[in-house]
């Protein structure tokens, strides 16, 4: 159980991280938690009732970043055709998942792909 408390708490944190940069919005598409900026998404969150495993999915441009997301334990390109793009899905759960400062440096990676260059701006201006 210990573990799944740790997941909920590094999800929180992550989600708490990604709707504190400028812009950001959180939605609801397909049921599952969005943080978008520009009405692009930059992070899926996936959910947190329990019904699936918690993870979320980041858009890793930066090739090192992308190879280290890449060897955390159940990490993956994600589904849909989007691991082309960058995308890579990250369980939280499970030994050895990544800690929260290191999910919220690449959720920030993500946002910069993302976001426009002004809101880009504004958040190093921070």
């Amino acid at each position: 159980m210990a573990v799944a408390e740790n997941a909920l708490k590094r999800w929180r944190k992550v989600r708490a991280f990604a709707l504190g940069l400028p812009g950001a919005a959180e939605e609801f598409p397909w049921g599952e938690t969005v943080a978008k900026v520009n009405k692009k998404v930059f992070v899926f969150l996936g959910v947190d009732d329990g019904s699936h495993p918690l993870g979320l999915t980041v858009k890793l441009k930066d090739e090192e970043a992308h190879a280290h997301a890449l060897t955390s334990p159940g990490a993956e390109p994600a589904g849909y055709g989007l691991g082309k793009a960058g995308w890579v899905r990250i369980p939280l759960d499970g030994h050895g998942a990544p800690a929260a400062e290191l999910l919220c440096d690449w959720v920030e990676e993500s946002y910069r792909v993302i976001a426009p260059k002004k809101l880009v701006a504004e958040l190093d201006a921070r």
